[in-house]
């Protein structure tokens, strides 16, 4: 394994120096599609909690907005000040040779699931880096563009039953959309999956190889959250508000693709009953905080990725209003704000391209509990955020020395960080203190 040491000092402030703003290069060709968008997640009782000085002073970003005009809706919505870690740490390869990998996902006995997003193919890694031949049995992805094999996650009973979850393109007539799976993994010399179950599809069926979300997320009461886009086309865009449609969704399932019977739409007969939140773009960074809330970071346009904490039965707008533009230039929205839709708790622009997503609960970094890291693709960082009562207060760009795009970030067990880049020879990373 290859180790990078990288030393950080002493946590400072930026106050008003100018800085260089960190991963404002183009985007690669397969992230664009033309106006539309490339790949690129409420209130509360309680909050992430916050021990140090509130920051100050000027934020990581410095480039100019791309939509200037747009301003944020309160203070602190948008450039929070930039903050900076403490520990020093280091960052391991541990395996590579994957071709664009997407998701990571450990097994009990600390090995890793990583799915291959062209290929449709999955690995167990060891932690020392050794991969085993693709699990056979998978069914067959469309894995053009920005389709394939998506998200992977282990059942939380999975030492009882084995299964293991996950989420791709499916091939349909007429086109395709996102299915959730779910298997039981047979270990071995050639490991397999069986007793395959399409627990959920995306509907309906559309000719698009863009914008389908697939995280997906666990909750401690036995539920499953989806993470969905909305195919980016405008036949799509113009569903994402639309509760007849899942495009543009979070929807919330029981293991099993049932429907959950306190989901917030199963008393509107014309809606989808899977249906959390509606009025999305495209999810790709989904995770739950030390509350067990769900948050979500999503792929703006030109301008406007947005976190967000979805809340049950809320609108959060896309494309009625929003932060960004179209990649030529031209409006797709009047405004920022509207009656009945929800502001984004923070938003980017220029965008950060997120992708994976982890809310940090481990002991190795302790300055880092309860932050929030993303994996940012045209912006080639793994992006921090330091959280106080629901709000950004500080924001940091690490990693940016390493020129990668960052598809994924996860915690380990142990609370080191578990990175993906993205890139025809894959990497997973692993960041631990120095």
């Amino acid at each position: 394994m290859r180790t990078f040491v990288k030393t950080v000092v002493l946590a400072v402030l930026l106050p008003g120096l100018g800085q260089v703003a960190h991963g404002q290069g183009s985007r690669q060709p397969s992230d664009q599609s033309g106006n539309l968008a490339p790949d690129r997640a409420g209130d509360s009782q309680q909050s992430m909690p916050w021990q140090g000085p509130i920051p100050k002073g000027a934020p990581v970003e410095t480039a100019p907005p791309n939509v200037p005009e747009f301003k944020p809706a309160y203070s602190g919505q948008t450039r929070a000040p930039a903050v900076q870690t403490k520990t020093a740490f280091q960052v391991t390869t541990i395996a590579s040779g994957f071709r664009n990998p997407w998701a990571i996902a450990f097994l009990p006995d600390g090995r890793m699931l990583v799915t291959e997003k062209p290929t449709g193919a999955l690995y167990i890694v060891t932690p020392e880096g050794e991969k085993s031949p693709a699990v056979s049995g998978l069914p067959p992805v469309d894995g053009r563009n920005q389709g394939g094999l998506l998200d992977v996650e282990v059942s939380p009973d999975h030492a009882q039953s084995g299964l293991i979850y996950w989420t791709y393109y499916e091939p349909r007539e007429g086109g395709n959309g996102l299915a959730v799976a779910r298997a039981k993994l047979v270990d071995g010399e050639k490991p397999c999956v069986e007793n395959v179950q399409i627990i959920f599809r995306m509907m309906p069926t559309l000719e698009s190889t863009l914008h389908a979300g697939g995280r997906l997320v666990f909750t401690p009461d036995g539920k499953l959250f989806v993470t969905l886009g909305e195919r980016s086309v405008l036949e799509g865009r113009k569903q994402a508000r639309d509760v007849k449609s899942h495009f543009g969704k979070v929807v919330r399932i029981n293991p099993d693709g049932t429907v959950p019977q306190d989901n917030p739409y199963l008393s509107n007969p014309e809606a989808r009953p899977e249906l959390w939140s509606v009025g999305h773009r495209n999810i790709l960074s989904a995770a739950l905080d030390s509350q067990k809330r769900l948050w979500i970071v999503e792929m703006g346009p030109r301008g406007g990725d947005e976190l967000n904490r979805p809340e049950a039965g809320k609108d959060y707008g896309w494309p009625t209003i929003g932060y960004g533009e179209e990649y030529s230039g031209e409006p797709i929205h009047q405004r920022t704000q509207a009656p009945g839709m929800e502001q984004p708790v923070y938003y980017w622009d220029p965008v950060i391209s997120p992708s994976g997503m982890t809310i940090y609960s481990g002991d190795l970094f302790p300055e880092w509990r309860d932050n929030i890291f993303i994996g940012g693709l045209s912006s080639e960082a793994l992006v921090r955020l330091v959280m106080k009562d629901d709000r950004v207060v500080g924001e940091e760009r690490l990693l940016t020395d390493l020129n990668a795009r960052i598809r994924e970030v996860v915690q380990g067990p142990e609370g080191a960080l578990y990175l993906l880049t993205d890139a025809t020879d894959g990497k997973l990373l692993k960041l631990t203190p120095r």
